[in-house]
């Protein structure tokens, strides 16, 4: 038995629930377990960074219950719509919750997997994650943690011995099993199944729980609860914005009611400010296109709220849901002075200077990243000409949050596009070579800490 810090706190809340809203399910029984990322800056913060190896793969390859916690695996059940069509045949289908604790922060946190087997609701998938796909959701939630976009943290993959069949990229390929670290796996679409069962006692009781023990709140009022969800989502539709950020899949059994971003499957980030910029190849009418993600998450909380029409009036839950626009406007600028480095001044100050941005980014071609880099602390450099004379002029009334004193700030921007993501593949899968993606992890924490307040 490991010997834990003080900092681990568990907790087992999701047995609140019962029964109705999970399914007990097994790991896969892999064939081997060998670690490939092990994230100790997160582990730290719920208490599980002092673990050997040996315990590291135990817990979160072979799924050793951690002491104090959920007893076992649950695959949580939920519907959605997929695309705009609503689909009542989803549910955990290749991951499960199987712990829960206290992070530094007091927050009640979910350890929950990718690729660790077969549930009831796999649908005739085989459960697993590609080596690849781990990959890809690690530099996902590395970059976005460093771009201060709420998101969901990798904790582990563990490499699995498998060979895997898969339609969208070369197969054989190999395995692996993720575990992600989240505050709360409870959806949209956790809320949509309860009301399309017309579980009106189902939906009181998770209700309550997500108010009391991700919101801190002791109520049991779903207005409230739409309200603090409208609040989290706009948010976090904004700072994608401010990320050239595009997650690709913004269903509504993808968006989590404390507005953290997750599960990342064909996300990309933009090189310029596209707004038709999709990620997805099979998204073909840009539905989740880089423009269109705060109208996509709008209608994904609208969801909750029809969902929520079952225990409550219409009236304060279209009011609640009428503020996503008023509160993502002021959301989008203060993320984008964020990431120019600078302090704000006024409200229409601000959004005049947010809005010059825009414009000049869309029509200049300048990419994203390169433009945020140059700017930070709010100076243009001379090369910048046209279309960039407005921002120019409204930078120079901004005082800067942070100088550019840090290492990062001498060399190049920390961007991540596909290219990239295909070239740190490359070596993993030819060679077993692992170098690029641990001094990437490197470069974008180095950026992470430029940017931070």
């Amino acid at each position: 038995m490991p010997i834990f810090p003080q900092a681990y706190r568990p907790e087992a809340k999701l047995l609140e629930l019962g029964d109705g809203f999970f399914d007990p399910v097994a790991p896969a029984d892999f064939l081997e377990t060998r670690t490939r990322f092990r994230n100790d800056r997160a582990a730290a913060q719920i208490g599980v960074d002092t673990l050997t190896e040996d315990e590291w793969t135990r817990h979160f390859g072979r799924f050793e219950p951690l002491p104090g916690t959920l007893p076992r695996p649950f695959a949580l059940r939920y519907h959605g719509h997929q695309f705009r069509s609503y689909n009542p045949d989803l549910g955990d289908g290749r991951g499960f919750t199987f712990a829960q604790m206290r992070d530094d922060r007091g927050r009640l946190m979910d350890l929950g997997t990718k690729g660790s087997g077969q549930t009831p609701w796999s649908r005739a998938g085989d459960g697993r994650l590609t080596l690849k796909g781990g990959m890809r959701e690690i530099l996902a939630t590395e970059m976005l943690e460093a771009l201060n976009v709420p998101t969901s943290r990798t904790l582990s993959l563990i490499e699995t011995g498998e060979e895997l069949q898969r339609g969208d990229e070369p197969s054989p390929t190999r395995s692996a099993v993720l575990v992600r670290l989240n505050h709360s796996h409870v959806r949209i679409g956790s809320f949509q199944r309860l009301a399309y069962h017309r579980d009106e006692a189902g939906l009181r009781k998770l209700v309550g729980y997500t108010l009391r023990n991700l919101y801190d709140e002791d109520s049991d009022d779903p207005v409230r609860l739409l309200d603090l969800v409208v609040g989290r989502t706009a948010r976090l539709a904004a700072r994608y914005m401010a990320a050239g950020f595009v997650h690709g899949v913004l269903n509504s059994d993808n968006i989590n009611v404390t507005g953290e971003s997750f599960d990342y499957g064909p996300w990309r980030f933009a090189p310029t400010w596209d707004p038709a910029f999709t990620a997805a190849y099979f998204d073909h009418q840009g539905l989740y296109a880089f423009g269109r993600q705060p109208e996509a998450i709008h209608w994904d909380v609208m969801q909750l709220a029809v969902a929520l029409r079952q225990i409550a009036e219409s009236d304060p839950l279209v009011a609640a849901l009428d503020q996503f626009g008023p509160r993502y406007q002021p959301e989008v600028t203060q993320a984008i002075l964020w990431r120019l480095g600078v302090r704000p001044r006024d409200p229409d100050t601000d959004r005049d200077l947010v809005q010059a941005t825009e414009r000049a980014l869309r029509t200049s071609g300048v990419g994203i990243d390169r433009f945020f880099f140059d700017a930070f602390g709010g100076e243009l450099p001379g090369t910048y000409a046209e279309p960039w004379a407005e921002v120019r002029a409204a930078l120079g009334g901004y005082e800067p949050r942070k100088d550019r004193s840090h290492p990062y700030w001498s060399g190049e921007p920390c961007s991540m596009l596909i290219d990239e993501v295909e070239a740190i593949w490359a070596p993993i899968d030819e060679h077993d070579d692992w170098s690029l993606l641990n001094a990437k992890v490197v470069a974008i924490r180095e950026m992470g800490e430029a940017l931070a307040q």
